[in-house]
């Protein structure tokens, strides 16, 4: 569902996915070959939101916010993550059921483990690998994982594709 706020409409490129089942609301602007998969409430109502290329919001995501989120592209955000931050940069793996609260920001190339929570106000640095609740740096991200998640999110754009073309 797309749905106008405040005089305000969903930018969404020609070539992103977005499932019959997902709900995007007001000020949000996805980008090219992003995928956006069913359950996920991207509501645009209170600030802008602006979502990168080759990025998937996986099911049941939650991204809301009442100061403006930039996620950049490459980026996965698994099942179930709620986002109300500030910033994910580029080439970025949030894990499944994350919590992502006000004011962080995430740099570029980073790792937030599945069940994270990144407390209000931390900024994780570039390549930063960060678990647990309160989340915490346990290392950097390699190349290794670096390439999985371009890989990975060159990956869900295919599926989407498929999705896409089958009029689902």
């Amino acid at each position: 569902m797309i749905v106008q706020f405040d005089g305000k409409s969903p930018r969404i490129a020609e070539s992103a996915y977005i499932s019959p089942a997902a709900t995007i609301i007001g000020d949000v602007e996805i980008g090219e070959k992003a995928n956006i998969w069913p359950g996920a409430v991207i509501r645009g109502d209170l600030a802008k939101i602006t979502i990168g290329s080759y990025t998937s919001v996986e099911d049941n995501c939650v991204i809301h916010s009442p100061l403006e989120v930039s996620i950049g592209d490459n980026v996965i955000v698994g099942h179930g993550a709620v986002i109300h931050c500030r910033k994910i940069g580029n080439n970025v793996l949030i894990g499944n059921n994350a919590t992502i609260l006000d004011d962080v920001e995430i740099g570029d190339f980073c790792v937030i483990g599945s069940g994270a929570l990144v407390a209000p106000g931390t900024k994780v640095t570039e390549r930063s690998m960060a678990m647990g609740v309160p989340a915490r740096v346990k290392g950097q991200v390699s190349d290794e994982h670096i390439a999985y998640i371009v890989e990975g999110a060159k990956f869900n754009y295919n599926l989407a594709l498929k999705y896409k073309q089958q009029g689902l």
